[in-house]
Formats: structure tokens, sequence, C-alpha cells
């Protein structure tokens, strides 16, 4: 037991001091009003893959073009073969805007997922012969974010002063429901300790990430590392494409702040949700849809091999498990640090809750959210092994061997 509550305590001396201070969450955007503006503003294409997205494609395109960007902006929004009228809905949205083109993708070609060939098709149409000059830089979100009207100018701005070859924003996600207010914040802290955001933008570093809501792309850059082909079938393709952005130049990864001119709430006040940059408006009512958005990727992530399934799962058990198992029921020393391993764990959560604007008390729990995500993993275990691995939008997407580009490095 003393050794086992040793390594626990171990573990997170090793995640609160030696993994780029990730759980401090301190790398957002709020600098980003700071920084100069370019000399010149240049062109920016914007690229929307959308499949039956008609309740948030409106508000996508809409918030888009009401940009207050200098430069030329153009928009292409790939309806990817929608039922649901979706790209109806965008070009009621752009009320005539010349800037919009609406495409109509084709079926899904060998290899490629779903996401990356709806964005291959956008790409083809925008760089087409015959069309405006190939833009300067590439923006890819999702059908599902909604941007402040300040969004594209902050983001060409980081580019543009840092050199940057990639910069991206993690958008602000829904947490509304009890299943978002419990599970959603622990997403982003997942995602932080496993890519630490100081290390992806660090250009001597190897880990290399990028959140796909939200990605800007130096379009030179983007073509001298192939353009999306060499990760079409990537399920991880955000994370791919920065490792792949990363081997032309630095990149940038950081949360989108909050918006400093509204209060955040705390919580169980009635009072306003608090506006981000960058925010996803895809609502998580219950368990179900956060289940399968960690499934989808979870077994990927771990190369497709059930050795670093079982590696990682009992990696997990020591530190988010062993803790408070050790707290509640062991004895004398044992139990003093696997408290102080459980005290560790919920000071490591709390900036992440602050950011949420939820009660610290919730690190407590942390713990048992660690294992529902644990089981989320091994359903993507299962349904890689059953065959229905890397769902997108009801198609099971194409296996690379390690989806490739798409681990830690």
């Amino acid at each position: 037991m003393i050794w086992l509550a040793l390594a626990a305590c171990l573990a997170w001396l090793v995640l609160l001091f030696g993994r780029g201070w990730f759980w401090l969450a301190r790398d957002d955007d709020r600098d980003a009003v700071s920084l100069p503006d370019p000399a010149a503003w240049p062109s920016v294409t914007a690229v929307v893959p959308a499949r039956d997205e008609a309740a948030t494609i409106g508000i996508t395109v809409a918030s888009l073009l009401a940009q207050d960007y200098p430069g030329e902006f153009r928009l292409v929004v790939v309806d990817d073969r929608s039922s649901d009228g979706t790209g109806d809905v965008a070009r009621a949205a752009a009320a005539g805007d010349p800037r919009l083109l609406v495409v109509r993708g084709g079926a899904r070609a060998a290899g490629w997922t779903g996401k990356l060939w709806a964005l291959e098709q956008g790409l083809r149409e925008a760089l087409a012969e015959g069309m405006a000059p190939a833009p300067d830089y590439l923006l890819f979100t999702d059908a599902d974010i909604r941007h402040a009207p300040d969004s594209l100018r902050m983001l060409v701005r980081r580019a543009v002063h840092g050199r940057r070859v990639l910069v991206s924003l993690m958008a602000r996600l829904r947490c509304d429901s009890a299943a978002e207010r419990w599970l959603v914040p622990a997403f982003i802290f997942f995602f932080q300790m496993l890519y630490p955001f100081r290390w992806s933008n660090d250009p001597r570093a190897r880990t290399a990430a990028a959140a796909g809501g939200c990605v800007l792309l130096d379009r030179g850059a983007f073509a001298a590392a192939g353009g999306l082909g060499p990760i079409r079938g990537a399920l991880i393709d955000d994370c791919a494409l920065a490792r792949q952005m990363k081997r032309q130049g630095p990149i940038w990864l950081g949360l989108s702040a909050p918006d400093d001119r509204r209060g955040e709430a705390p919580e169980g006040l009635n009072r306003p949700r608090q506006a981000a940059r960058v925010e996803s408006l895809r609502p998580y009512e219950t368990v179900g849809p956060i289940r399968r958005m960690v499934a989808r990727t979870a077994y990927a992530q771990l190369g497709y091999n059930p050795a670093l399934l079982a590696g990682m799962l009992l990696a997990l058990a020591l530190v988010f498990l062993a803790p408070p198992l050790l707290a509640l029921f062991a004895g004398g020393l044992a139990s003093a640090l696997g408290g102080l391993a459980w005290a560790a764990m919920a000071v490591a959560f709390l900036p992440t809750l602050r950011r949420f604007g939820l009660s610290p008390l919730r690190g407590i729990a942390l713990p048992g959210i660690a294992l529902a995500y644990m089981a989320f993993t091994l359903d993507s275990a299962l349904a890689e092994w059953r065959g229905r691995g890397g769902m997108w939008k009801g198609e099971a997407g194409p296996r690379m061997d390690g989806d490739a580009g798409s681990r830690v490095n």
C-alpha cells in the first residue's frame, strides 16, 4: 500500500511541476488585443465542412460574414450530402453576400475521413483556377462554431506577429446541462494534460496540437507540407495537421478566453453565461453525446494497440483512482499519502473549473469523472474491434496504422 501511495504522489508531482504547467490553464488569447496590426492585412478564405448542420450553420455563417476584418475575406461552406437543408440555411444566413460560396460535396473518397474529404473539396473549389487569387491564409472552422466579430482579426494578428504557420483556438464548449457541467471541464483538462499547450507552442518541443474547431493556416506553409493529403485518413485530424505544420514553422494553440467585458456568473446564479471569442454551439444534454465524442478517437490516440490501452488504463487508475481509494480505505501513512495525492488532483482541476464558473468542490469528484472517461476509452476500443470505429456523421472512418500524426510525441 505504501509503495502504491508513493507512486501516486510521485505521479502528481510530475504532473504538477513537470508537464508544462498545463493545469494552470493560462494559455489563452487574452493578449491578442495588445498585439500589433500587420502592415498589410492578408487575404483569408474560411472553409466550413457541414453535414446535417441546419441547426447551427446559419449562426456560424452569419458570425463569419460579420467579421470586422480589414482584409479580403471569402467563405466556402461544403454541404456534405446533407439531408436537412444545410446548404439552403447557409445561403439564407448570408442574405446574398457574394463572399459566400456553397459547395455540394460528393461521396467520400477512399482513404479519407469524412471531415477531411469535405475540407479537401472546399479547398479545391476555393483554389480552383478562375476563382479569385489564392488567399494568404486559410481558416478551417466547424459548422457549430460562433465567432465574435474580432475573432479573425485577432487570429491573423497572432499569426503575422509571431510568424506562426498555424494558430488555433480551442472553442469554449457549452457547459449548461448537468452532463456538460460534470464532463466538459474534464475534457479540457485531459486534453491539456495530454498535449501541454506550452510544449506545443514551443518550436523546440516535439509536441504539436491544434483544436479543429478553429485553425488558421499560412497557405504557403500548408502547401509546402502537402496539404491535407498526407493526413487524409487521420481520425485526430487537428493534431495530425498541427504535427505536419510544425515541421514548417512555429505553431500556437490556446484556449478561447472569456470576454472580460462580461462577468462570469458563479454556479447556481441566474445570470447570463459568459461569451468567448470562439465558442461552440453544440449541446451535450446527456452523457451519450459526450461519450460518443470521446470514443470516436480515443483508441486511435493509442495507435489501436491493446497493450497501450491496458497500460493507459493502469496509469489512469494509479493517477486518478488509487488516491481516493487509499485515502478512504487504507490506514496510516498510505491513507495520508493517498489524501495528499487526491488534494493535489483537486487543486490541479481548480483553474479549469474556474474558467467555467463552477464550484471548486467539483474537483473532489475528478476520480469519478476520470473513471467515466476510462469507460469511454474502452468503448472506443470495442467500437473499433466491431468495425464501427471513428464514426463521423454515421460513417465509419478509414483506419491508418497508428492514425498517422495523431499521437503525442
